[in-house]
């Protein structure tokens, strides 16, 4: 009988790539994807960024072997991802339930653990980073919808002081244009419209003499290729280039997610971040130049150790200067084997709750004002989703908001013309002006 797999993935956007190859590598082993209920093999794909992350996975695992045991039918759990390469030992030593471990730069060879675990090898543990890319063993893409991600780049150098990725992704490495070219053509064949470029720092990618802006230009030219995206990025990491080709390639969209994390000089510092303040707005304002309806996004850390209310008054004042379309914000938690978590000038959780609510509270009403901000405008959207009323459908704009537009002739993967309408802080309402191409 066929084996059945599901994948639950948590997390980041490359944690939704890293899914979708999974299943891919599973599909032409010849497994049928089946719902998370069901599945003969349930692998949990993890992220270490959030907070008790790893508590998370036990809980779910928790909630697996409890309905195994009363509908008597357990399935084969793998836990993949960076959880899985930061804790694997401890994985196995407190859920017994679990029987993989397969770290994110080993799931290519998950088709063949899967087989040794049903010839009989128990609890099995493959944390390797190879020399040799996965990526060469993964079988071509297939239909994913309008929007498809492409992993160029894994891994970080920069060593945040905060964050664990440099541990459990490796060393930064990019992929080669040649393998990025052909899978991107792959997406479009498949029926992408819009390819996002994923990476630790995505920005970092370099192969050869060519750069990340040069990489933009070359994925852009590729026949099909209608809108182009990448995330997320790092300040250091930002060329002339790349802030140019925001103005001279038509597919790439006006949106760029620059990770700032705070807007103290002291606590940047602190952070390991190797930039400042004022090398990052500098950085905003020659994207701004060149691109002017550019919709800017970021990350924040609140309550790292070491902050006074004086440092977070300086994040919001960075989140007054800037105006941030959107951004995502966090309560500092300590991840073990990182400097943070030794320092003991821990901040209180009660101090680190009340600078998120009010943190969030401003990111909110900017939110609320950059759509605002939108109203009146003419843009394209690609059609993505079917909404909550009948024939009402929900698109990306060029800005990445979420587009309600009511037309019963859409379907999914149509780009159309509308003008936006009316605006909420997580949503904009557009009005159908015109067919641009169908899917």
């Amino acid at each position: 009988m066929t084996r059945t797999f599901a994948i639950k993935s948590f997390g980041c956007q490359m944690n939704v790539y890293d899914a979708e190859r999974m299943g891919e590598a599973l599909a032409a082993d010849g497994l049928h994807e089946a719902g998370t209920e069901s599945a003969d093999v349930l692998i949990l794909n993890t992220c270490h960024i959030r907070e008790k992350a790893a508590e998370k996975l036990y809980s779910e695992v928790g909630r697996i072997a409890k309905r195994a045991r009363e509908d008597g039918r357990k399935p084969v759990i793998a836990v993949t991802g960076c959880v899985a390469q930061a804790e694997g030992a401890e994985i196995m030593r407190r859920a017994g339930a679990v029987d993989l471990v397969v770290g994110p730069q080993a799931y290519h060879r998950l088709p063949e653990l899967l087989k040794r675990q049903a010839a009989g090898e128990e609890r099995l543990v493959d944390l390797d980073m190879p020399a040799d890319s996965k990526f060469g063993a993964l079988p071509g893409r297939q239909r994913r919808g309008p929007s498809a991600f492409l992993t160029i780049q894994e891994g970080c150098d920069k060593f945040c002081a905060f964050c664990v990725v440099p541990y459990t992704r490796g060393a930064e490495a990019s992929r080669p244009m040649d393998a990025l070219v052909e899978e991107a053509r792959q997406l479009v064949a498949a029926g992408a419209r819009e390819i996002t470029l994923l990476g630790q720092n995505v920005n970092a990618w370099g192969q050869g003499n060519m750069r990340f802006g040069e990489l933009l230009a070359e994925i852009a030219a590729i026949p099909g290729v209608e809108r182009l995206r990448y995330t997320t990025s790092h300040p250091r990491d930002v060329t002339e280039a790349m802030i140019l080709a925001h103005a001279e390639i038509p597919q790439l969209m006006p949106y760029l997610h620059l990770p700032v994390q705070s807007g103290s000089d002291r606590i940047l510092a602190a952070m390991n971040r190797k930039h400042t303040r004022a090398f990052y707005l500098d950085i905003i304002a020659r994207f701004r130049a060149a691109r002017p309806d550019i919709a800017i996004t970021s990350d924040f850390i609140v309550g790292f150790p070491g902050e006074t209310e004086a440092d977070f008054q300086d994040t919001l004042g960075i989140v007054e200067e800037v105006g941030y379309a959107q951004a995502f914000s966090f309560k500092y938690s300590p991840r073990l084997g990182t400097p943070a978590a030794e320092r003991d000038d821990q901040v209180p959780e009660e101090v680190k709750s009340d600078r998120l609510q009010r943190l969030q509270a401003l990111l909110q009403e900017k939110s609320l004002a950059f759509n605002a901000g939108t109203v009146g405008r003419a843009c394209d959207i690609l059609i993505e989703r079917r909404g909550r009323q009948p024939g009402q459908w929900i698109g990306k704009s060029p800005w990445l908001q979420s587009v309600v537009v009511t037309d019963p002739t859409l379907t999914v993967g149509d780009i159309v013309s509308v003008e936006i309408v009316g605006a909420g802080p997580n949503s904009v309402e557009g009005r159908m002006l015109q067919m641009k191409t169908a899917a």
